[in-house]
């Protein structure tokens, strides 16, 4: 069985939305399921995200692993890829992002999370699949949403999965506690 771990959005903690019945759902099936609460939800620092992600990936050989990334947990995950030593650990089994932004989108208080680029080829190596849930009515995303989702699929060789609607899963003020795509995505890749 794998290991998953969930990297919640920005302004959330692992015990909300969608993140508990995905998380019992692939447990129940003998997976091991992580959804840590990342530090500082509503002021977080990228660096420390990002450590805080790599100390959860540990225990499991990566090839085991399934990484999924919220919104700005997506972003986190990104920068994990981009840092992990593929040639000493093997490449992870697979990423989804939901809802997730490929590059900046405006938010100052955010904008560490996107500096610099992204290495595009390094994160390409750093996991075998690559799998995007997103909502072509995200307000995050918004009118670029479609950009987003492209530069996944270009980039990384990502298969999307883009619905009508569903915001940003959930969109700020909503709550949304189940999300069958996600955990038949994240089956695609364990």
């Amino acid at each position: 069985m794998g290991k998953v771990v969930i990297n919640h959005g920005y302004g959330m903690t692992g015990g909300e939305h969608w993140y508990g019945s995905v998380a019992g759902e692939l447990s129940a099936e003998g997976h091991e399921v992580r959804v840590p609460d990342f530090p500082e939800p509503f002021a977080p620092e990228a660096d420390v995200w990002v450590k805080a992600l790599e100390a959860e990936t540990g225990g499991t050989p990566a090839g085991e692993t399934v990484l999924v990334g919220h919104s700005l947990g997506g972003v986190n995950v990104l920068r994990a890829l981009q840092r992990h030593d593929t040639e000493a650990e093997g490449a992870f089994a697979g990423v989804v992002f939901v809802a997730s932004m490929s590059g900046e989108v405006g938010y100052d208080a955010l904008a560490a999370f996107f500096e610099p680029e992204f290495d595009w080829v390094r994160i390409r190596a750093a996991a075998r699949e690559f799998r995007v849930l997103h909502a072509a009515d995200d307000p995050v995303t918004g009118a670029r949403t479609a950009e987003h989702v492209m530069r996944f699929v270009t980039e990384l060789g990502a298969t999307a999965t883009v619905t009508a609607s569903g915001g940003h899963f959930p969109s700020t003020g909503e709550s949304r506690l189940e999300l069958p795509e996600a955990v038949r995505l994240i089956r695609e890749v364990l």
